[in-house]
């Protein structure tokens, strides 16, 4: 009885007792099983979206969108409009003990194990690149 009354109480003080907090911390709120795609807070920071991230979220729209709150909400407001878009939850996860590397989780409530869930690099759609422009003088003094 006084095992289960200690119990209680530790319940009551630090909340209740979850598996693998570390891991929890890293993938704010979730599990790395049940993650479909994460960026790293750099990745939030570019500019422009990640097309990845735009597939995952029309393929997964019963998925939770997790956004990291100790980044700027300027960052955070192109992928929120965008969960907006396909109909998905998200969360704005701020942790003041802990300020993970990840900006950006795609996770389901159950596990799904998928191998790969970081995007390494944005893959840019074909651009029209822009002529390089020269300066004041490459103006004035055209070669023909």
């Amino acid at each position: 009885m006084a095992e289960n009354i200690d119990d209680y109480l530790q319940q009551g003080i630090h909340g209740q007792k979850q598996t693998k907090p570390d891991e929890r911390r890293k993938f704010l709120g979730s599990l790395r099983e049940r993650v479909v795609i994460a960026l790293k807070q750099p990745q939030i920071r570019e500019d422009g979206i990640y097309p990845q991230v735009e597939e995952a979220l029309k393929a997964n729209s019963k998925a939770h969108l997790y956004l990291n709150g100790n980044m700027s909400y300027s960052y955070l407001s192109k992928y929120i409009k965008l969960a907006s878009t396909y109909k998905v939850e998200y969360t704005i996860v701020t942790n003041k003990d802990h300020n993970s590397e990840i900006g950006l989780v795609l996770a389901y409530d159950y596990a799904i194990d998928k191998p790969e869930i970081f995007v390494e690099r944005k893959t840019v759609k074909a651009e029209a690149k822009k002529e390089k422009k020269g300066g004041l003088f490459a103006k004035l003094f055209k070669r023909k």
